[in-house]
């Protein structure tokens, strides 16, 4: 690049990091206080709940990232124009590719990070947070349940213990379990402990009973134990095996998918979708910095106002945003629509494109339009009397 070039660049990165930087830690910060009840309400230690916030870093990052990127190009060149460097570097005969040439280097530089993320990063900490969040809720009896309380579960389990004995014995045990319908399920035991084997938690329960009672039925049976075994996954709910959703599945997946799994041929919309929509992801920090461009690249006199195009860039982003939306959730209904999911950004940048590098031509074409409509006869005229 130019000297005029990496000029141009440093204004622009520099605004992109400040924004990417800012944005994410404000809404990281927003997303971590949500999760705060990790340590206050499931006992878990500092570090696994900057583990889990952390997790939605790539993800907030993947959003931010266009953003700032379009707010960076659009700071830029009004910084550029408001010094009135570009009316002189017009002047000079520079042509608009060459000042598009930086923005478009940052543009290419973010779209890879994107793309990274999103095919690479995202579904590995999707799937790691899914991983941490059963790891933390079959860990509620070390960490969740208090001394002498009645704490209520989900899934419809309550539980109880009187007190808390040498080397973390729970004393005085009470678990209700009435998530299935029809059906109550009472342990009671004089003590228990929680333990770990091969990675599984455990609940081994000494000295009890379980009673077992049928809904709308006197009968119940009752089996004593000198020592009973819970294993603490059986509390999710039947046949609760892990089956990570599209989104939580690596790329590989989603491009050689198992297709006599049941659940992939129950969503085989979803995943056709978030494949696609992964693969062109990388093509919308373009088509922002383009439509950012194609507004406010021209260069005006500061008597000239910007608010209107910077108005028209904003609408234009949100308007592409709605159509990748509507692509995506299209594709899920219909092969067809995977076209739309790479056509609505590519449009983006060939109409933006068509505006820097075709302008005037541009503008004289809408101007002979609008001069054709304006003098066009509007209805039949009376012939005077």
């Amino acid at each position: 690049m130019t000297q005029i070039e990496r000029y141009i660049f440093r204004i622009a990165s520099g605004a992109f990091f400040a924004c990417l930087i800012g944005l994410t830690g404000t809404i990281w910060v927003t997303q971590a206080l949500r999760e705060l009840d990790l340590i206050t309400a499931k006992g878990q230690t500092l570090l696994i709940f900057l583990f889990v916030t952390g997790l939605s870093v790539p993800t907030l990052v993947v959003v931010i990232a266009p953003v700032a990127l379009f707010i960076a190009v659009i700071y830029a060149l009004n910084r550029l124009n408001g010094d009135s460097e570009l009316i002189v570097m017009s002047a000079a005969g520079m042509k608009p590719r060459a000042i598009l040439r930086p923005f478009l280097t940052l543009a290419l530089a973010v779209s890879f990070l994107v793309g990274f993320l999103v095919i690479v990063v995202m579904p590995a900490s999707f799937q790691e947070l899914r991983d941490v969040i059963t790891r933390v809720r079959g860990d509620f009896i070390a960490n969740v349940v208090k001394e002498g309380q009645f704490t209520s579960l989900d899934n419809g389990i309550t539980f109880h213990f009187r007190e808390r004995g040498p080397n973390g014995t729970l004393l005085g045990l009470f678990i209700q379990d009435s998530r299935e319908a029809g059906k109550s399920k009472v342990y009671l035991a004089e003590r228990g402990n929680a333990i770990d084997v091969d990675g599984q938690s455990y609940l081994a329960l000494e000295k009890g009973s379980v009673h077992q009672q049928q809904k709308d039925s006197r009968d119940s049976s009752i089996l004593t134990f000198e020592r009973y075994t819970i294993d603490l996954a059986a509390f999710a709910p039947p046949d609760a095996d892990v089956i990570y959703k599209p989104r939580e599945r690596s790329t590989s997946q989603l491009l050689f998918p198992d297709r006599n799994e049941g659940y992939f041929k129950l969503q085989k919309g979803r995943f056709r979708a978030e494949l696609h929509d992964r693969l062109s992801s990388w093509l919308y920090p373009l088509a922002l910095a383009f439509i950012a461009f194609a507004a406010l690249g021209d260069p005006r006199t500061t008597r000239q106002g910007r608010g209107l195009a910077v108005a028209g860039a904003v609408v234009a982003v949100v308007t592409l945003r709605i159509a990748g939306f509507a692509a995506a959730g299209a594709a899920t209904r219909s092969q067809g629509a995977v076209a739309a999911i790479y056509g609505v950004p590519l449009l983006a940048i060939a109409l933006s494109s068509l505006i820097i590098f075709h302008g005037p031509a541009v503008r004289a074409f809408n101007a002979r339009i609008a001069a054709l409509l304006r003098g066009r006869p509007r209805g039949p005229r009376l012939a005077a009397g």
